[in-house]
């Protein structure tokens, strides 16, 4: 049996959806849910905060690490996988691999988040039982309501036909669709033998090529505010994913016809 915990979350209930279509038993407990003196199985913890880290810095750690502590403390599960995040690697200079070495700064207040997912890992794989861990891409889909870069100037793009963007035409960074987050993350938590996967696209996409895409598929305009900055991100290894379970993941301009058709359609639902 596999548990999910997180699983009102846009990972963790594609996830859940994905396994029971396996056919796989699938547990996923609500939030305040009682977990002592059950027996969890395989768990996944994709409990987490994405965008509003910055705000939320309290419920960041509680997230990350406070309920996960809880979690390995005082329940019984068989193994664990742990979602951390490619964000980790934001200060390299490289191609990110899983064994290099992560440089955080503590008094950098956006190191706050990947300083929590570290020591999420940590706790991982000091629990005692056999533990994965996977640092995510950014993950897109049909996440309507959340606050990341993608999914906002989408929303911008059908609703009103504007987007404004605060961060420079030439940042770029990795984006991994949710079908293939699933998909590598059943595959790791079934039968994974290495203790940290990267699980993302592999190729890194700037906003230029982002913005220029949505714009033609929209028609809408967009405007660069004059004190955006440049925000870079290391391209992201996969080959581990690669060589142990053939990982080919799709590329987001593949996808993007079609999910600027789901935002267009949600936001017509909307309002009706």
């Amino acid at each position: 049996m596999i548990t999910v915990l997180g699983a009102s979350g846009f990972i963790g209930s594609h996830l859940a959806r994905k396994l029971a279509e396996q056919g796989i038993e699938c547990s996923t407990p609500g939030r305040d849910e009682a977990l002592e003196n059950k027996q969890l199985g395989d768990l996944i913890y994709c409990i987490g905060l994405t965008a509003d880290f910055r705000s939320k810095p309290f419920e960041t750690v509680e997230a990350h690490v406070c309920k996960l502590l809880q979690v390995l403390r005082n329940c019984d599960f068989d193994s664990l996988v742990y979602l951390s995040s490619a964000r980790v690697y934001e200060k390299q200079q490289t191609i990110a691999r899983e064994e290099d070495v992560i440089q955080l700064t503590s008094f950098d207040k956006s190191d706050l988040y990947n300083i929590s997912k570290i020591m999420g890992e940590s706790l991982a794989f000091a629990c005692g039982k056999k533990a994965r861990v996977v640092r995510l891409s950014n993950v897109y889909g049909d996440d309507f309501t959340s606050q990341n870069f993608l999914s906002t100037v989408l929303r911008e793009a059908v609703s009103s036909r504007e987007m404004k963007l605060y961060t420079s035409l030439d940042s770029e960074k990795d984006y991994l669709s949710i079908h293939d987050a699933v998909d590598g993350l059943i595959q790791i938590a079934t039968r994974g033998e290495q203790s940290i996967y990267n699980l993302a696209s592999g190729v890194n996409l700037s906003n230029r090529k982002l913005i220029e895409n949505i714009s033609e598929l929209t028609g809408c305009h967009f405007e660069v505010a004059s004190d955006a900055q440049r925000v870079s991100f290391p391209a992201i290894s996969i080959e581990r994913m690669r060589s142990e379970f053939g990982f080919q993941p799709s590329h987001l301009l593949d996808n993007l016809s079609g999910l600027v058709d789901s935002y267009r359609n949600a936001y017509r639902r909307r309002g009706k």
